[in-house]
């Protein structure tokens, strides 16, 4: 197995110049020029001490040539030397450049790619197919590439389909009289290319993803190195958050392995290395193989068949399932109209809220009633100021009790709200259609907006100040404040108060958001504001707080029977009274003795 050294762009290249086999002729140069005049080719080092040597991807060289396929989704050119893809072109998307607009999307290009099959010969010395040069003919949407070792050809067939798709067949004849192994290695090195706005959240979004057990399951691997003893992989792949290159094999990748390492600064984010092992027939490679660019439309992906829209990370379990049946679809729907990305996600917002209307009513209600009560709250805490903290608890609970207000009914909105959250925590930097929509000061909704600039590095928030950002802080903080006078204050001693962590809360959602998608701050701006909108006009329209008084000076008369939720609480409190006066106890017994 070969392994990337990870040769950084900034140091010298050097290479090697490969046996011409055919001709029997060795050249050997250096070159040192820059990244625009010449492709880089990564050092690796044979892991079996092969004599193997290296060839430079130089158009200049001779013998080596670039044949170009294109249709209307793909721009593919192949090279000569390793009969290899070197360059994709997603034809319909651009990348981001904060200089221009129009340039132009590259999976593959300036060798940050490379692949190949490598074979032991008998004496135990290793074939690397990216070492020769093959011959290419073209024939319409078809290029066959054909290269010589001793008695063996081996042969690359290359197809250009729809879908975003590049059929890759390989034959081979005469290579059993050549290796000994009944197994070919498959190794492919990609360094990736930045592509979007954010590089922080682009990275995050970098990683392997594969599918084994005949497509039925999938893994991806995100930060250290990836290992598949015992699987057989239908597909192995490296995604993007918008984009991802996959190769599939007809009968599987053994023995996988892989590696990727970030890459702090320059173009690329991610250097990733697999090796798989790929089975050979009577010591042949004849298989079948699929390239794969895609960009990571839920739609495009499931129309392949192949488990490919588990590729989009919308969340796990009831998370993804609320991304793909709920607001994608109210996405699509409402984006149908005709009407721009950032006022799509203000008519989501409301739409949730309708949803969750009912359950905000209770909640202000709840509020409400919490109001009326809490002079009495205050009486009963007064008047067991220096009593037992459990008798004062207990004091506490039984005006709740008479008033028929059940006060952990005001968990339920927030424990609603957490997994909507996380779904669109999920939905916003990885939903393709709002790439590149712009709103307002958002020139992308997937990406944070830079309006202010800073002048220096912020630690947690970077060089820029997000206006949605800021905003959503502005509101939250002022819902906070609206809210936090209904928060009961601890009745124990040592029981922190929680009312100056709310009000912080706010100022830390901040670092968070100013590096997160645009369209998930203004999301959280519209619902926030709206929140704060229902408070004003249930407080003033809705709730009538003398009724609210008088129902609750109906329930003190026919108090509500104690539920069970209530009774085990209350026999806890107990308990841990009891408890606490045993220890009591001993320490006066000790004190005695």
């Amino acid at each position: 197995m070969q392994q990337n050294n990870g040769v950084g762009k900034s140091q010298l290249i050097s290479f090697a110049v490969f046996s011409l086999i055919l001709m029997g002729v060795m050249f050997y140069f250096q070159s040192k020029q820059k990244p625009e005049e010449h492709a880089k080719t990564q050092v690796t080092q044979s892991a079996q001490k092969s004599n193997a040597a290296q060839l430079q991807n130089n158009a200049n060289a001779a013998g080596i040539q670039k044949v170009q396929l294109k249709n209307d989704l793909l721009t593919v050119d192949f090279t000569t030397l390793g009969g290899q893809i070197s360059t994709v072109r997603l034809n319909k998307f651009n990348a981001f450049d904060e200089k221009t607009k129009d340039k132009p999307l590259l999976l593959f290009s300036n060798n940050n790619a490379d692949y190949g099959f490598q074979f032991k010969d008998k004496s135990g010395k290793v074939i690397n197919t990216k070492d020769l040069v093959f011959n290419a003919t073209a024939n319409g949407n078809a290029i066959t590439m054909q290269a010589n070792v001793g008695a063996a050809t081996i042969q690359f067939v290359y197809t250009l389909l729809d879908k975003y798709t590049v059929d890759f067949k390989v034959r081979t004849q005469g290579l059993s009289q050549l290796v000994s192994d009944n197994k070919a290695d498959f190794v492919w090195n990609y360094n990736v290319r930045e592509a979007e706005k954010g590089r922080s959240q682009e990275q995050t979004h970098t990683e392997f993803v594969y599918a084994f057990n005949n497509y039925k399951s999938y893994d991806y691997d995100s930060r250290g190195d990836m290992e598949e003893a015992k699987e057989t992989l239908n597909w192995i792949g490296v995604k993007q958050q918008f984009f991802s290159a996959v190769i599939e094999a007809q009968n599987g990748f053994k023995n996988s392995k892989g590696n990727q390492e970030t890459i702090e600064k320059g173009e690329y984010l991610k250097k990733f290395n697999y090796n798989g092992q790929v089975d050979l027939a009577a010591n042949e490679l004849n298989q079948d193989f699929k390239w794969y660019f895609m960009p990571l439309d839920l739609n495009l992906l499931k129309s392949y068949d192949k488990n490919f829209d588990e590729i989009l990370p919308f969340g796990w379990s009831f998370i993804g399932s609320l991304n793909r049946w709920f607001f994608i679809p109210v996405y699509n729907l409402l984006s149908s109209w005709g009407i721009a990305a950032g006022w799509v996600i203000f008519l989501m917002t409301i739409a949730v809220k309708i949803i969750l209307s009912p359950i905000m009513y209770k909640q202000h209600k709840l509020s409400a009633m919490m109001r009326v009560i809490r002079p009495e709250i205050e009486e009963a805490q007064e008047k067991f100021k220096n009593a037992d903290p459990m008798k004062k608890q207990q004091a506490t609970m039984e005006v709740y009790r008479k008033a028929g207000v059940n006060q952990f009914a005001g968990c339920l909105p927030g424990l609603v709200q957490i997994p909507i959250f996380y779904a669109l925590f999920r939905f916003f930097p990885n939903m393709l259609d709002l790439r590149g929509k712009s709103f307002w000061f958002a020139n992308d909704l997937t990406a944070y907006d830079d309006l202010i600039k800073l002048p220096f590095n912020v630690p947690f928030l970077g060089e820029h100040l997000s206006v949605f950002a800021l905003a959503c802080t502005v509101v939250i903080l002022i819902y906070t404040v609206m809210t936090a006078g209904n928060m009961q204050q601890p009745t124990q001693e040592g029981m922190p108060n929680m009312k100056p962590l709310m009000y912080i809360f706010p100022v830390t959602f901040l670092f968070f958001l100013n590096s997160a998608a645009s369209g998930l701050s203004w999301y959280y701006f519209v619902s926030n504001a709206i929140n704060i909108v229902i408070i004003l006009v249930i407080k003033y329209f809705i709730l009538d707080e003398k009724r609210i008084h008088a129902q609750i000076q109906e329930n003190k008369a026919k108090p509500k029977k104690e539920g069970r939720f209530q009774a085990r609480m209350r026999e806890m409190m107990e308990k841990a009274q009891d408890q606490q006066k045993q220890v009591e106890q001993l320490k006066q017994q000790n004190k005695k003795k």
